[in-house]
């Protein structure tokens, strides 16, 4: 891959078959930059939960607000993140899922997870309101840059 970031935007409509859009785009978007398999998995679980949220927490199903979806592709890691259209919140004041109270509830541990899949995890409020949900991924030890630098090679042709 060459040393110049790549960028991928996506607009998702608010509806519930459009995460399995933006989760096809992760997929594809981690392959092509040479993540392994288990790797691709995470990212696309945890580009999946952060829509959930979007839809349901911050656009509260308003198919009139749109969800931003972009991917940016450094050398040395992904940076994804996730736009949407609501009042935003606060990263902190999310309650833990493990603790004993909220083991029993049936949601809450989407952010939970996105810690555990990525290496990094921020939320900010964007310019006109709502949330904006950067992660990171950094390429590991075993990263198949390879399959990036092929993939580019291709394009080229």
């Amino acid at each position: 891959m060459n040393q110049e970031a790549r960028r991928v935007n996506v607009t998702l409509e608010t509806k519930i078959e459009c995460m399995d859009l933006g989760e096809e785009v992760a997929r594809r978007v981690a392959m092509t930059a040479g993540f392994d398999e288990d790797e691709q998995h995470k990212i696309c679980m945890a580009v999946r939960e952060c829509l959930i949220n979007a839809l349901q927490h911050g656009n509260r199903q308003d198919p009139r607000k749109p969800i931003g979806l972009s991917f940016v592709l450094h050398p040395d890691r992904l940076v994804v993140q996730i736009r949407d259209q609501g009042k935003g919140f606060d990263l902190a004041a999310i309650s833990d899922p493990l603790a004993e109270k909220h083991l029993m509830k049936s949601s809450g541990r989407g952010l939970f997870l996105v810690r555990c899949f990525m290496d990094e995890l921020q939320v900010e409020s964007g310019r006109n309101g709502g949330a904006v949900v950067t992660m990171t991924k950094r390429y590991s030890s075993n990263h198949n840059g390879q399959v990036g630098a092929e993939v580019e090679k291709e394009r080229q042709q």
